[in-house]
């Protein structure tokens, strides 16, 4: 993925490098064993230090970095604790149900919480780099 980015951004381009963050992440795969072996599911974990130097390397600009997705974290440790029987899980469908009225209502306490909680059990982490020009 690195590389075609490399190909494609011209010189003074900006982009943004979004994956799962580590530790909620391990959470899942110790809770649960097919968890990283789900079609479509996160199969890799990344820690943001190690990946931006990766990136910096090739003579990218690391500029910022933000963490998002602070309420999911939780729905999905629920998901991977239950894993087998979490289509019929109570616990498990609230909270999807939450998440859900949270998306599509986004209500200043919730978006605040996550706010807060961000830097502290967000589930993804985004890395912004500027490509160096000649």
């Amino acid at each position: 993925a690195l590389n075609e980015i490399d190909r494609v951004l011209r010189p003074g381009g900006a982009f943004a490098l979004s994956v799962p963050r580590y530790w909620p992440e391990v959470i899942c795969w110790k809770l649960s064993d097919a968890y990283p072996n789900t079609p479509g599911g996160h199969v890799r974990i990344f820690r943001d230090g190690a990946l931006r130097r990766q990136v910096e390397t090739r003579g990218y600009r690391f500029t910022r970095r933000h963490w998002a997705h602070a309420l999911h974290s939780p729905y999905w440790w629920l998901r991977c604790a239950k894993w087998a029987r979490q289509e019929e899980s109570r616990m498990v469908a609230a909270y999807k149900k939450l998440l859900e009225w949270d998306l599509m209502s986004r209500p200043r306490l919730t978006r605040w919480t996550e706010a807060a909680l961000n830097p502290v059990m967000g589930k993804s982490v985004a890395l912004y780099f500027e490509k160096a020009r000649p």
